[in-house]
């Protein structure tokens, strides 16, 4: 079987010299022709695409060279480039991209469009057509959690700390549509989930599909959206690698996927916002609560066969163990908080980072 590409979407906030918003997304990314870049819904926010990739160190090197044109672009306008999932610091409003697909969702969707400046990490995985990304969503499902407990970063919000290892989950998931997706039985299925969701006014395209799964409406790929994005480069390849993992086992695997008991997931999801990697989580597919390291173990040993095939063993194994003795974004901006250092300084974007 080939090999499936990948690629990465990772949201990054502006931020001006004393940490608050700063909306100038335009002017920021306005000579940068020779990135894939594009605004996002708060002019706060800024969007990096990586090239489509077939190995971790191709994408490890592109987002390295994205983060730092980026973070360059954005001191000469004045501003910091931060890669963290909320603002900690400055008000939850922030002001709307002036695009007209943007400023629908302001007028739609009021302050909850207003306070959507977060910044996810999204990860595309090549596959054949939409009829597969149905079937791997189901077999990606599981393992959402984990995933989000991996990349948390988003702990300290407006200049407090919000009791979650993921504030961001929590926001985002007060749209219509997002959150795990459901189980899918075909494509055919989740077309008509979205026609309903049309036709209810719950959604005004596509493109506001925000379950942390779901088929590309433009591209040939999977795409995953649970993540924060992560504080680190070697963070964002490690949860990429292990998307494709994953993804590349369920194409092996072949079957539709397993079924879920909703409130596990429920409480799975719960538990990996609030506590991260620091505490319990849960084995949704046996329902067993144990800590999030061993959880995290579980998916290692799951998708070992697929990381031999991407020659990524090593990569993973180091990742997860680095993440869990010297902990996530999560984890070390509640470290600096506590010690009395702002969280603009560590998640600045700056060198390798």
């Amino acid at each position: 079987m080939k090999l499936p590409s990948f690629g990465v979407e990772e949201e990054l906030l502006l931020v001006s010299a004393s940490g608050d918003p700063l909306p100038r997304s335009r002017a920021v990314v306005a000579d940068l022709e020779d990135l894939d870049v594009a605004l996002e819904l708060s002019r706060a926010m800024v969007e990096i695409n990586t090239p489509v990739c077939t190995t971790a160190d191709e994408l490890h090197d592109h987002l390295v060279h994205m983060r730092s044109q980026l973070a360059s672009a954005a001191a000469e306008e004045g501003g910091r480039l931060l890669a963290i999932a909320v603002p900690p610091h400055g008000r939850a409003a922030q002001s709307i991209t002036k695009k007209p697909r943007y400023q629908e969702l302001a007028r739609k969707w009021g302050l909850l469009a207003r306070e959507q400046g977060v910044c996810g990490c999204h990860v595309h995985v090549g596959v054949p057509d939409k009829e597969t990304a149905t079937k791997v969503s189901n077999h990606l499902r599981p393992w959402l959690p984990v995933l989000l407990a991996l990349s948390a970063n988003s702990p300290i919000y407006l200049g407090q700390d919000t009791g979650f290892a993921s504030w961001r989950w929590l926001m985002t998931t007060r749209w219509p549509s997002a959150g795990p997706p459901p189980y899918l039985e075909s494509a055919d299925h989740y077309d008509a989930l979205v026609a309903m969701h049309l036709a209810a006014g719950t959604l005004i395209d596509e493109q506001m599909v925000y379950w942390d799964i779901r088929p590309s409406s433009h591209l040939p790929t999977v795409e995953v959206r649970v993540s924060d994005v992560p504080l680190t480069v070697d963070e964002t390849v490690l949860i990429a690698t292990l998307v494709r993992a994953i993804v590349l086992t369920a194409l092996d695997d072949g079957s539709k996927g397993p079924t879920l008991e909703p409130e596990v997931l429920r409480a799975a999801y719960w538990l990996a916002a609030r506590d991260g990697l620091t505490a319990r989580g849960l084995d949704v597919l046996r329902a067993e609560a144990m800590p999030m390291a061993d959880v995290i173990l579980e998916l290692v040993r799951h998708v070992e066969p697929a990381l031999r095939q991407l020659d990524a063993v090593d990569l993973v194994r180091d990742g997860v163990q680095r993440s869990l003795r010297e902990g996530n974004g999560a984890v070390k901006q509640r470290k600096a908080f506590r010690e009395g250092n702002d969280v603009v300084d560590l998640t600045e974007v700056t060198g390798q980072s």
